[in-house]
């Protein structure tokens, strides 16, 4: 399939009419065909504005509607083949059986979400039926169903081009919602989101879907804003920085109707070793974590990108394996520039610290060309990172600092002082858990997600899963970006009283068509009234 460099806007593609620009191969640093058109202002107002035309009737198509497009999109995306994943790699560097993983990823999610949406859960169908009689005051009759909250910006990530991007998991939950989307893809990856965005609007033509209930947009930072302020949008979903998720939360609270930015942002991810667990398994351990440390060169959301550990022999059996084990790993391509020149600069303040050592770096690039970035092991003791909030924060490249600490209540010292995060992990044995319950306690209140005895990377997509923390790691921490439960975003609650049988909706009605389990006065129930 051939890639314009056009943006798709009401049922139809067109060049953008602001200035345009080339995607580079970060391999290579070299620019990649064609020249990228990106939306004027007018442009981004039109594609809002056909999103909200669109929402009137797609909100109302049903499950079955719209499970069918979603498991289109994800037939369409599969029929790109081999032209998709050789563009992925040429615009991200990354490996062809990565390309391949996260297409397969960004195709079952959709269906996941398919499939959730048949079963109708997502409703929450509730029922209390009246009870004119009952004194002092009679009771209403009250139903209560989710509904669609509106069209919903998504903005594209770098660090994952299908999964998290045009067709990814914000794109796939608010489309299983009802909620119509309209993407601005990121400018690292634009031939990969144009492929993908091209198979969606084929999808949601063979699925007879309004025009507007997909949108493709590119442009700069200003174009983001716009779509943002467009008074149409009614949710935005987002992952990348901390800078960028909060200058999108601030431009949506200044609207004249402020809207609720789903972000996921910063985040360390502390990986918590206990000695028990690493005299019994060391090197395995190390060799886990320098895995999980360099996957995608260290530009993973939930890379474990500190290690918090008491001194000792079992500490230095470990850091001697993972040093090692580091110093055989190759340097690997970021995915941009500026990704590249900021891990640059940040492993940089680091180094500049006296109280900083390195224990170990990978091996220095083979070319000079394109953005690499060396794998690098850094150490700390716990009293010089508890005087020194500038090491605490993220560094998204592939390097993790270890912090030394001398007994378990200077551990706890030390991930007291952490902000909000995506995930936790602790390595020990079940009597080390249960002995340390208050770091286990700790660690629970700040994470989204805590892994015992594994690596956070490899987020499995799964009714069960949680990406999301408390604050910098997410702007809500009671929502997931990744999951069935994602869906909630999308959605708001309506309650109808004393509404007309035959008028409500289908999830409502009382010869339940639809065949849900409801909370019927107060009890589940799939049986019709």
């Amino acid at each position: 399939m051939r890639i314009s460099g056009d943006i798709y806007y009401q049922g139809e593609w067109h060049k953008g009419e602001s200035e345009g620009y080339q995607a580079l191969d970060p391999a290579s640093g070299k620019s990649l065909e064609p020249v990228m058109s990106a939306a004027s202002e007018v442009q981004v107002d039109t594609a809002a504005q056909a999103a909200a035309e669109a929402f009137a009737e797609y909100r109302n198509t049903s499950l079955t509607e719209r499970a069918k497009f979603l498991r289109c999109c994800a037939d369409e995306i599969m029929n790109l083949g081999e032209a998709l994943t050789d563009r992925v790699s040429a615009e991200t560097g990354y490996p062809t059986a990565r390309a391949e993983g996260e297409r397969a990823r960004t195709c079952g999610q959709l269906r996941m979400f398919a499939d959730y949406i048949e079963s109708g859960d997502h409703l929450d169908a509730r029922i209390d039926t009246a009870q004119p009689d009952r004194q002092p005051l009679p009771k209403p009759d009250l139903r209560y169903v989710n509904q669609a909250l509106g069209p919903v910006a998504v903005f594209g990530v770098a660090n994952f081009p299908l999964a998290f991007s045009v067709a990814g998991g914000d794109t796939a939950s608010a489309l299983a919602a009802g909620c119509p989307v309209v993407v601005k893809s990121h400018p690292s990856h634009p031939g990969t989101s144009e492929l993908v965005g091209r198979a969606m609007a084929t999808a949601a033509e063979k699925s007879g879907m309004p025009a507007g209930v997909f949108s493709l947009l590119r442009g700069d930072n200003a174009v983001g804003a716009r779509l943002v302020q467009a008074p149409q949008i009614k949710a935005v979903g987002f992952t990348g920085s901390f800078k960028g998720g909060m200058a999108l939360h601030k431009l949506a609270n200044e609207r004249p109707d402020p809207i609720p930015v789903f972000a996921e942002m910063s985040s360390v991810n502390p990986l918590v070793l206990l000695p028990e667990a690493l005299k019994d398994s060391a090197e395995t351990i190390a060799k886990g974590f320098v895995g999980s440390m360099t996957m995608g060169t260290g530009q993973f959301c939930v890379k474990p990108g500190l290690v918090l550990a008491l001194e000792g022999a079992e500490l230095e059996a470990f850091l001697n394996a993972a040093s090692e084990q580091l110093q055989q790993t190759d340097a690997g391509v970021m995915l941009n520039e500026g990704i590249c020149s900021s891990y640059d600069k940040g492993l940089t303040g680091y180094l500049n610290q006296d109280f900083v050592q390195v224990l170990a770096q990978g091996r220095e690039a083979q070319s000079e060309q394109g953005f690499h970035a060396r794998p690098t092991l850094l150490r700390t003791r716990a009293e010089d990172f508890l005087k020194h909030p500038e090491i605490h924060d993220e560094l998204f490249g592939p390097a993790s600092l270890v912090v030394v600490c001398k007994d378990s209540n200077q551990l706890r010292s030390v991930l007291d002082t952490l902000d909000g995060q995506l995930s936790g992990t602790i390595h020990s044995t079940q009597e080390e858990l249960a002995h340390h319950k208050a770091l286990v306690d700790l660690l629970t209140a700040k994470v989204g997600r805590l892994v015992i005895n594994g690596f956070p990377t490899g987020v499995e997509v799964c009714p069960s899963m949680m990406h999301g923390g408390p604050f910098p790691a997410s702007t809500d921490a009671r929502f997931t970006s990744v999951g069935t439960a994602a869906i909630q975003r999308f959605l708001r609650p309506v309650c109808f009283q004393n509404f007309p049988e035959p008028l409500l909706p289908d999830a409502l009605r009382d010869s339940n068509p639809l065949k849900l389990t409801r909370v019927v006065n107060g009890t589940l129930s799939q049986e019709a009234l």
